[in-house]
């Protein structure tokens, strides 16, 4: 059963009792992300994801892990450009105790000087991996390009100079400003009832009712045609892409139908094509990110140099195969049946109940029941297909992101 609570601190609980389960997942939900940072700030909100764990006034980064891990718990967190996201998963016997440390976590940081630099070398090292790894460079220089000088643009991790330069006091007044009970949704699943969780927060977070500051959702600039980075790479990694949905559009449900049917699978038509029948990549994708007021659906694959522009004209002859034809009913429901079937396997554990209701509250503001999202996906047909095929990939300009030995005139 699903309960929701939202309290005179701003802060909304929404618990899922699952009582066959013997765990419970505890996540906190800070409705602020990459996109809410100043110039000064960048990267502070994955900055902050690091630092929350190094300690408290009462714990160090040692106790705060011990406390989890030594009854089989995980803790862990992440951040996106809207988000940031703690969470623990532990036997439900420990919820209590679990949930202290994670409010101790969410609400108490000690930012320490020593703490704050040790943590500043460990970003600037996942900084340097991801820049040495090229199937996720690519995908933060297609978003850049997408959203050209724009936050939903900017990379999450930061970049070397805004992390090296980042003062300690910098974080800290960002985590005083954007950790406020209003700006937190806490999402509960498991071994456990609503008040309990609810008698949990009454001990340990904050009463205060003040706001985060204002999210600028002005408009993004139009999108960059090609982004080009080189590097010495056996393959060239591929992004091709066009603006889409935001989160809560009501055509969200086919444009997910469309993707699975388009590049979701194996059976998906770009692995049929580009890898089954042509051999051009090991890996192709399609996918789609949705925004508070944006988005885009996306396109990934890896071949060998020699044959980029071989891959790109499949790509775009199948771009342009879906926008003539659409997709036929047997895709369509071939579509449904995976996006449905996989809904349900995926929900079997307390952590991925915990993802799915704390998602839909914080960026719907509501909770649908699974049988409800099943009704939706069930109630695309052909028509509404269709019409999202045309509102966006017709005519539609797109954008090319490229990893490799390439320059931006080799796609001119």
């Amino acid at each position: 059963m699903i309960e929701r609570s939202r309290l005179d601190s701003g802060l909304r609980v929404v618990t899922e009792s699952l009582p066959e389960l013997r765990s419970v997942t505890i996540g906190a939900w800070v409705g602020s992300g990459a996109r809410d940072e100043r110039e000064h700030e960048w990267g502070a909100s994955h900055f902050l994801e690091h630092l929350l764990f190094k300690g408290t006034q009462t714990r160090n980064a040692r106790e705060i892990a011990e406390a989890i891990e030594s009854i089989g718990g995980e803790m862990n967190a992440f951040t996106s450009h809207e988000q940031t996201v703690f969470y623990v998963r532990v036997p439900d016997s420990h919820f209590a105790s679990s949930f202290d440390v994670l409010a101790d976590v969410l609400w108490n940081p000690a930012f320490r000087p020593d703490e704050v630099e040790s943590e500043r070398r460990v970003i600037l090292e996942e900084i340097g991996m991801r820049d040495d790894t090229p199937d996720d460079l690519v995908h933060d220089l297609f978003a850049r390009a997408m959203f050209p000088d724009h936050p939903l643009g900017r990379e999450v991790l930061g970049s070397e100079d805004s992390i090296a330069g980042m003062a300690r006091d910098a974080i800290a007044a960002y985590h005083g400003a954007h950790y406020q009970p209003s700006n937190v949704v806490l999402a509960v699943a498991g071994n456990v009832e609503h008040g309990a969780v609810l008698d949990r927060v009454a001990a340990s977070f904050p009463t205060r009712a003040d706001a985060r500051p204002a999210r600028d959702c002005s408009g993004a600039p139009t999108p960059r045609p090609v982004a080009v980075v080189g590097r010495d790479t056996e393959q060239a990694h591929l992004v091709v892409g066009v603006r889409a949905l935001s989160t809560t559009d009501p055509g969200r449900y086919a444009l997910t139908v469309v993707n699975q049917a388009f590049g979701g699978g194996m059976s998906s038509r770009l692995f049929q094509e580009i890898r089954e029948t042509r051999g051009l990549a090991y890996s192709v994708f399609s996918y789609h990110s949705g925004f508070e007021d944006d988005g885009y659906f996306a396109i990934y694959t890896g071949t060998a140099n020699e044959r980029v522009h071989e891959t790109l004209e499949v790509i775009d002859a199948e771009l342009a195969r879906l926008v003539a034809d659409g997709l036929d009913d047997r895709e369509i429901e071939r579509a449904k049946g995976h996006l449905v079937g996989s809904l349900a396997m995926s929900l079997e554990t307390s952590g991925s109940r915990m993802r799915r209701i704390g998602r839909a509250e914080v960026v719907e503001g509501d909770v649908p029941s699974l049988d409800e999202v099943v009704a939706r996906v069930e109630a695309v047909d052909a028509e509404a297909v269709a019409k999202m095929i045309d509102r966006v990939f017709r005519d539609a300009p797109r954008t090319l992101a490229v990893v490799g030995p390439h320059e931006a005139a080799d796609f001119s």
